[in-house]
């Protein structure tokens, strides 16, 4: 799996929030803005994250944990790239 979505996630797992908000903002999918929301989460702007959910067509308030959020993107990520 090697996206620039991937590598937003493994900069977001790795706490380089202002290198991963960079290139998130690069993507215009449901999926980057998703992430982009995820990464707002993190930094604790929880009203650009809720913007970004509702870009994305998910409902903020019922998501998850951070590390449950990640976890279920990364999954949904693998999904959409299909056999490598």
């Amino acid at each position: 799996m090697s996206s620039p979505l991937h590598e937003v996630l493994v900069l977001t797992r790795s706490g380089r929030w202002d290198e991963a908000h960079n290139l998130v903002q690069n993507e215009d999918s449901p999926l980057g803005a998703w992430l982009h929301g995820i990464l707002h989460m993190q930094e604790g702007d929880l009203e650009d994250a809720e913007y970004w959910y509702g870009q994305a067509h998910r409902h903020f308030h019922s998501r998850g944990t951070l590390e449950e959020e990640l976890g279920q993107f990364e999954a949904e990520l693998l999904k959409t790239a299909g056999p490598s």
